[in-house]
């Protein structure tokens, strides 16, 4: 019996995969920056603010 080609589908395979790196990703960030000592509050709007979609505060 060959191998399997997919582990769930020839579409889902890499829509797992890219949401499985995805979340690798954020909670590493999430574990370094609250080592640091920040909120997770803190931590989602440096993001933001780094990637150019921080809210603006007005005055």
């Amino acid at each position: 019996m060959p191998a399997p080609a997919y582990i769930i589908s020839r579409v889902a395979d890499p829509v797992f995969a890219v949401f499985i790196g995805m979340s690798a990703a954020a909670m590493r960030i999430s574990r370094e920056e609250k080592a640091k000592g920040y909120t997770t509050q803190q931590t989602i709007d440096n993001g933001l603010r780094r990637i150019g979609f921080s809210k603006k505060e007005t005055a």
